[in-house]
């Protein structure tokens, strides 16, 4: 057998140092993510200058972490992938200037990927969950090894920064709709500090929502009622400002556990429309989820059931693969590679880096064909 060609992924757009090692672009070596929620929870949100400098202390224990995981060396290597924006400036660049002085030093190719495009590629890794044919899809971090993306398909990248919706066909990654406003993962993380709950805000409004009822309050669904794949949250998260203010005033205590709920169930609603919509629209048979967002409990099972109705197939990675890594970066850094992508010693970062109206030509990806336009 040939030897496997190993990717390097740095991942540093925000507030989470990540390197992985990945094997011919598909299987998951080593995926080490050193956190910095602790940092910034006294703040309430990610603290941008803080953020560069705990980089600056992890990354290189983080690169060694995730070659000794890997059980590989320097010499292993056959590139380096790194993020490159959208994100932070200053974190951002502690990722990339390391992947340059790699990429010098050990004389690899460096690819540089746009951190949306890493989100999507992370359905590709060989740990993607199949949620449809799983007989564990009630358990959204279940894991099914090997599993391929039929493609055509669409993909909902939500998160904190993020909320975009993507056709995908074995050749392009083209945009359908974004948020106007706010992404969905900043209005969770918004909702979050109105109910005084601790950053992150997503996963502890998903907690405490488990136990409310979604239809206590008509949140407002922004948007359905127009054309087209666009998405608005800053509407609804004033809403369950003005909401709470009302209560409060009026000397009442709003049960927070129906607040988070019912907002939770506004915003899920509107992410699972628009998606299957566009899946319909555009004949597709597999819809994907990616982003931080798509660990949301609620997302994933409304998802799922909704798009069962329709005879989709509903594929979204691993809990831990949702989050800011690295092993997305070096797996979408490897497929375009592998259509002779690569980049030079100049290359910068950009905080709004745009994402390209297809990605670049002679690019596949790793998904099998299937039926749809």
């Amino acid at each position: 057998m040939s030897k496997p060609e190993l990717t390097l992924g740095i991942e540093t757009s925000c507030d989470e140092t990540a390197a992985a090692v990945v094997a011919d672009g598909r299987r998951v070596l080593a995926n080490v993510v050193a956190s910095q929620i602790d940092l910034h929870q006294q703040y309430g949100g990610v603290f941008p200058e803080l953020a560069s400098r705990r980089h600056l202390e992890a990354i290189v224990p983080v690169l060694e972490e995730s070659l000794n995981e890997a059980g590989a060396g320097w010499d292993d290597l056959s590139l380096i992938a790194v993020t490159n924006g959208p994100g932070l400036v200053g974190s951002l660049l502690v990722g990339l200037s390391a992947a340059k002085a790699l990429s010098f030093a050990r004389g690899l190719p460096l690819v540089g990927v746009h951190h949306v495009l890493g989100h999507i590629f992370a359905n590709f890794l060989d740990r993607a969950t199949d949620m449809s044919s799983d007989p564990g899809a009630d358990d959204p971090s279940r894991d099914r090894s090997g599993e391929r993306v039929m493609l055509p398909a669409v993909c909902l990248v939500v998160s904190g920064g993020h909320t975009d919706l993507f056709y995908l066909d074995e050749s392009r990654a083209s945009l359908l709709g974004r948020t106007r406003d706010d992404a969905a993962g900043e209005a969770f993380d918004k909702v979050a500090r109105l109910l005084e709950l601790p950053y992150p805000g997503g996963p502890n409004i998903d907690r405490l929502a488990r136990e409310g009822d979604p239809s206590a309050i008509p949140f407002p669904r922004a948007m359905l009622e127009q054309e087209g794949y666009d998405f608005s949250f800053s509407g609804l998260k004033t809403a369950v400002a003005v909401y709470l203010e009302k209560e409060r005033g009026a000397g009442r205590h709003p049960r927070k556990v129906d607040v988070a709920a019912s907002f939770q169930r506004a915003v899920v609603d509107v992410l699972v429309t628009r998606t299957l919509a566009a899946a319909r629209d555009y004949g597709v048979g597999s819809v994907l989820l990616a982003g931080g967002v798509a660990a949301n409990s609620e997302l994933r099972r409304i998802m799922e059931a909704e798009a069962r109705q329709i005879g989709l197939t509903v594929h979204a990675p691993p809990l831990k693969l949702c989050t800011d890594n690295a092993a997305m970066i070096a797996c979408a850094g490897y497929h375009l590679w592998k259509a002779g992508i690569a980049d030079g010693l100049d290359l910068d970062v950009g905080a709004r880096l745009p994402f390209p109206e297809t990605i670049p030509a002679g690019t596949v990806l790793p998904g099998r064909s299937g039926g749809g336009e």
